[in-house]
């Protein structure tokens, strides 16, 4: 329950002695929102062919600012070349034809009207060049926006200190809006710290820890499945708490199939 106080007299006088449970609700809150299931991951479901895109398996169009997976990206390329027509968005049907300068200019366009793929798109390029400082800035602006992975780029920045002081507290809390927005390797960075930080005599962390893997599976990542079974083997985690990652993880994989995604690999 929360403390509602009459007058603010009275939450002068008597605070104090609420505080340590108004701190215990705040973080429970605070993990009930941290340890829902996302709907999806952060790429979301590809607007063509409506199914989860797979978090390897993206691809970015710069015209418009949307993604698509690499299925339906693959089936429209065919579909060019076989009435030999021009490269276009599949979503906007903007030409894909554009010389390099041409293409700086639409995406700081997309940029200036704060769309957000490109503002994230920008800082990673910022970050590939070694510029971490405009890298930080592009990243701030995305993750302001609403974007996970401009969330998890700086959790990255502040764990290795590029282009900021490394502050472990914001690298977490950083990872944290990632995941809960649906990123899977930030979901599983989280566990992992969780795990490295484990009470062994209570096992609190270790509990936390799991919860963040199997969640992390659902949403396709494979890393927390490997690193479950070794545990498993080891004792560590629960036979019960694999079972529950590896369907987890099996349901993400065949909600994401599909025979045009299976010929794009095979291409």
């Amino acid at each position: 329950m929360t403390v509602k106080y009459c007058s603010d007299e009275c939450q002068k006088n008597h605070e104090s002695q609420h505080k340590e449970a108004c701190k215990k609700r705040v973080a429970e809150l605070r993990d009930e929102l941290l340890f829902k299931q996302p709907e999806s991951s952060h790429l979301g479901d590809c607007p063509i062919c409506c199914l989860p895109i797979p978090i390897d398996l993206e691809c970015g169009l710069i015209c418009c600012g949307k993604s698509i997976c690499n299925g339906c990206n693959h089936a429209n390329n065919m579909r060019e070349e076989e009435a030999s027509l021009d490269a276009s968005c599949p979503i906007c049907q903007e030409s894909l034809k554009f010389t390099a300068d041409e293409f700086e200019k639409q995406r700081m366009k997309r940029i200036e009207a704060n769309d957000l793929v490109a503002v994230r798109h920008k800082g990673v390029e910022q970050a590939q060049k070694g510029d971490y400082e405009s890298a930080f800035e592009y990243f701030t602006k995305a993750a302001e926006l609403g974007n996970a992975d401009a969330h998890y780029q700086l959790a990255v920045l502040y764990q290795f200190g590029r282009g900021v002081e490394k502050d472990k507290q914001k690298e977490i809390h950083h990872l944290e809006l990632a995941a809960i927005g649906g990123h899977p390797t930030a979901r599983y960075n989280l566990g992992c710290e969780e795990w490295d930080n484990n009470d062994w005599d209570n096992n609190d962390n270790a509990e936390r820890a799991v919860k963040h893997w199997i969640i992390a599976a659902a949403l396709g990542n494979d890393s927390p499945i490997e690193f479950m079974k070794e545990m498993s083997e080891e004792g560590y985690v629960s036979k019960d708490d694999l079972a529950a990652a590896l369907r987890a993880h099996q349901a993400a994989a065949d909600a994401a199939k599909s025979p045009q995604r299976e010929a794009a690999e095979k291409y």
